[in-house]
């Protein structure tokens, strides 16, 4: 039976499978940025949402790895297992902590899977270093302030945050500073990214815009926007799912991350 989660009643009281025991840290001027590092093959750096960690990806690692991937999956600084210093965050810096690790791992490209903030740090790293980013699966983000629906709080997003609260009192090395990282998050969220048509036109990488039909955040007419802006961007649009697609239906968003990572030349 096809594993579904749509309303992430399990993904609340359980989270996702868990990540293979492995995993380092690397120093960022102080900052200690934790990463796992599992299997062999081309390299896909897998980078959570906002107030998340690496192992919301959970379902997607044994599929990655079980068609030949080597998966970097990293938790932003301030999320998951990794330090904070209590300054404020970026995109730009959150590819640059991802740069840090695949020059720490000897990895000259790599494929970055994104999911909402993860997905501005794919392309924040992708307009900063081309040469190394084989390309950038974009899912579930918008790329100005003009993309994004006005909030509404659900169950389903209620269901999410309670498992993000969960998981960083089990993991982070300050469990008391949740609500100051979400404020400090939502700092940037409201500002950034800021990209103009040109700055997307600049895009030199192969470039896939994932959007959710019922996505509670992003508008569809503005991944549609983002696709046709960037050169050579594809559009795939998941059916039934929601911002959450990872955990609610993971089989299909693997199959789209999979169609995209196997058309690209590493």
């Amino acid at each position: 039976m096809v594993f579904q989660d749509d309303a992430l009643f399990d993904f609340a009281a359980n989270g996702p499978p868990a990540l293979p025991p492995d995993g380092a840290y690397l120093d960022r001027d102080g900052v200690r940025v934790w990463f796992g590092d599992y299997g062999r093959g081309p390299a896909v750096i897998l980078a959570h949402g906002g107030m998340g960690n690496a192992g919301n990806f959970g379902h997607q690692v044994p599929a990655l790895l079980d068609a030949g991937y080597r998966v970097i999956a990293i938790d932003s600084r301030g999320h998951g297992r990794s330090d904070w210093d209590g300054g404020a965050f970026s995109y730009a810096q959150f590819a640059d902590d991802a740069l840090a690790i695949l020059d720490h791992l000897g990895i000259e490209r790599a494929a970055l899977v994104g999911w909402s903030d993860g997905a501005c740090t794919g392309l924040a790293l992708a307009k900063a270093h081309p040469e190394r980013v084989a390309g950038v699966f974009y899912f579930a983000c918008n790329v100005d302030a003009s993309g994004s629906r006005p909030f509404v709080m659900t169950d389903t997003i209620g269901r999410c945050l309670e498992r993000h609260k969960k998981d960083y009192a089990a993991l982070s090395p300050y469990p008391a500073r949740f609500e100051a990282m979400s404020a400090a998050l939502q700092v940037m969220q409201r500002t950034q990214p800021d990209y103009s048509r040109a700055d997307l036109a600049a895009i030199d990488v192969p470039v896939t815009v994932a959007w959710a039909e019922a996505d509670e955040f992003i508008l569809p007419d503005h991944a549609r926007y983002i696709a046709r802006t960037i050169p050579g961007a594809r559009l795939v649009e998941l059916p039934d799912v929601t911002h959450f697609a990872p955990v609610q239906r993971p089989a299909q968003f693997n199959a789209a991350v999979l169609d995209f990572l196997d058309a690209l030349a590493f």
